[in-house]
């Protein structure tokens, strides 16, 4: 089983869901000596099978799959559907798009998305939004993957490591991209990332990989000093060309780093940290529906936006430091990273 303090370069690449991680952005991070990683939130398993495959073949690096653990929403009533529906055909966007209504199934089989796993055996597996069934665990266990789930909180972090897990990603409140916590209706403890880093580093004994707001080797050494024996990077690689970035996506970050990055529930019915645009304004106070039912409502909008170079109405999901993104090839990345650990290092 892989043993992640003992990585030749203490960098996880953030497994960021919607085609971001491709096999030349994974393939590349793992041959630096980190770990390269796929968001498999709503892949299907064809997809996921086609992924590792084609990773594979050009690296023999550590890979990470990783998959939300999705709870059955309250099925919304026929008015608040409605009103959500409305809330998004009535936008300023100039232009047609579509707005589906979500229908049931409103999430992927967990069980289907992991066939392909158990067959390609990646080193490691990771969980975001709470704790798979322990025979999950398991399974991974049985086959020498390792298993990491996200933690925003010492509770949620306890009981990921009673439930058997191998490591936990700290998601401090900078970090890009959704929230990770267990029950987003609950009151968040919002710790940036080196303090809880830091308290968790105090009540488990568990392995920490720190994810949230760090962008340079400078920001790694100090998070590793806290107690992290790696850290999570997604927004850093954005801008890499092996990127699955979108156009639209990578030249908001670009050319709009004075922005702010904020949360906003409206893009998925879930907290999710992005670059501040019009829909986030728009959108405040709106009627919404419940994750991932809303993820599906706004899925036209996002599209149409994408395709029509629109980012004030697309979801561009960034962490707190995206002002400072590089335009390098990930292996520069990497190599730069790395020799600045050295340096950074005590």
């Amino acid at each position: 089983m892989l043993d992640l303090t003992r990585l030749k370069t203490p960098i996880v690449l953030a497994p960021m869901a919607g085609g971001f991680n491709t096999p030349a952005l994974a393939a590349a991070v793992a041959d630096c000596g980190g770990v390269g990683s796929f968001g498999f939130a709503y892949s299907t398993p064809q997809a996921i099978d086609q992924s590792l495959e084609a990773t594979k073949q050009l690296t023999d690096g550590a890979l990470n799959a990783n998959f939300f653990v999705f709870s059955n929403p309250n099925e919304p009533s026929a008015e608040r559907f409605l009103q959500a529906e409305s809330s998004i055909r009535s936008l300023p966007a100039a232009g047609p798009f579509e707005v589906q209504r979500p229908t049931s199934p409103y999430f992927p089989d967990l069980e289907a998305q992991l066939e392909p796993v158990w067959r390609h055996q990646p080193a490691i597996l990771t969980f975001h939004f709470g704790i798979p069934n322990t025979a999950v665990i398991q399974r991974a266990h049985d086959r020498d993957i390792c298993v990491g789930i996200t933690a925003t909180c010492v509770s949620e972090a306890l009981a990921i490591e009673a439930a058997g897990a191998d490591f936990i990603v700290a998601q401090g409140w900078e970090a890009g991209g959704h929230r990770g916590c267990f029950d987003p209706s609950q009151p968040d403890d919002a710790l940036d990332t080196r303090t809880l880093t830091a308290q968790l580093g105090e009540v488990v004994g568990l392995p920490l990989v720190a994810a949230g707001g760090l962008m340079n080797a400078a920001e790694i050494a100090q998070i590793i000093a806290s107690g992290a024996c790696a850290a999570q990077l997604g927004t850093a690689f954005l801008a890499c060309p092996e990127a699955g970035t979108s156009q639209t996506h990578r030249r908001f970050l670009l050319a709009e780093s004075a922005r702010e990055t904020v949360f906003t529930p409206a893009f998925s019915g879930r907290p999710a940290r992005g670059v501040r645009n019009e829909f986030m304004d728009v959108m405040q106070g709106q009627p919404l529906l419940p994750f991932p039912l809303q993820n599906t409502l706004t899925g036209g909008l996002r599209r149409w936006a994408g395709a029509n170079g629109n980012y004030e109405y697309q979801s561009v999901w960034a962490g707190a430091g995206f002002s400072t993104l590089q335009e390098l090839p990930a292996r520069q990345l990497m190599e730069q990273l790395a020799a600045g650990l050295k340096v950074a290092s005590p």
